[in-house]
């Protein structure tokens, strides 16, 4: 990024303000988000999937820290106490994490935008059930199982998996504690992804969270009082909510696959 114009590093910074103000407030979408944007300036993701990756990284390290500290000094001890279920995602991640690991090391050949298209159709789905407050159901932990797998390898691939995790978890975590739960997972998540960039040798541009940093941390803080008022809204409001932004986020990931 040594060549840009002032005003391409003016509109990068803002993306990436905009990048932490949703991974903020909602707990997913920064990546995916942003970078159909970023790709409108630089068009090479390498050079920006690491900074997001360390940006998530930090932020979700950060809210992981910040609940165990909360629920310390209350006294709570059940495996679902705080802001975080502990619990379903000790249980989901036994089912992630081998999808997860051979999604980063391409033991499997999958065409990369039929695989996200076929994602964020899915996610198109739940999504709408979600708008219009008739969200789908399923009694099946195999569909679980299938769709947490599936998100998994596809997060190992690429950064689109997220909106199919989010779709399983929703219905079996309670609001109050999705949004910091999803934060630990893309912690782990997101630690697999970087050890495969170092592995490989993908410059992680160290340089440039000098000044990109502070983007996203300013957007962290403004997504943090977003977070706040959809917590206080009644329940339909906030799957509401849930669900336009899965359609955007779900919008946003189709057309860059098309593209």
């Amino acid at each position: 990024m040594a060549d840009l114009q002032w005003y391409e590093i003016v509109l990068i910074g803002l993306v990436f303000v905009w990048s932490g103000f949703v991974r903020s407030g909602l707990g997913f979408g920064g990546a995916v988000l942003a970078l159909p944007f970023l790709l409108l300036i630089v068009n090479d993701p390498l050079i920006f999937l690491p900074i997001i990756a360390v940006h998530l990284l930090i932020f979700s390290g950060w809210i992981a820290l910040k609940a165990h500290y909360r629920k310390q000094h209350s006294g709570e001890s059940s495996a679902a106490g705080g802001t975080i279920h502990w619990q379903y995602l000790r249980r989901a991640l036994r089912i992630i994490i081998i999808p997860k690991i051979l999604g980063v090391i391409g033991l499997l050949t999958l065409s990369p935008k039929l695989m996200s298209i076929i994602i964020f159709t899915i996610v198109l789905g739940y999504a709408i059930g979600y708008i219009i407050n008739r969200p789908i159901r399923h009694q099946s932990k195999a569909v679980d199982v299938a769709l947490l797998s599936a998100g998994g390898y596809i997060s190992g691939t690429s950064l689109t998996g997220a909106p199919l995790l989010i779709t399983v978890f929703a219905a079996h975590v309670p609001k109050h504690q999705l949004r910091d739960t999803l934060f630990v997972l893309w912690f782990i998540l997101t630690s697999i992804k970087l050890i495969s960039f170092v592995i490989v040798g993908v410059d992680l541009q160290l340089i440039h969270h000098l000044w990109l940093l502070p983007c996203a941390l300013v957007g962290h803080v403004l997504g943090e009082r977003l977070h706040e008022k959809i917590l206080a809204s009644e329940t339909p409001t906030f799957f509401r909510i849930l669900g336009v932004a899965l359609v955007i986020v779900s919008g946003a990931g189709i057309w860059q696959a098309m593209a």
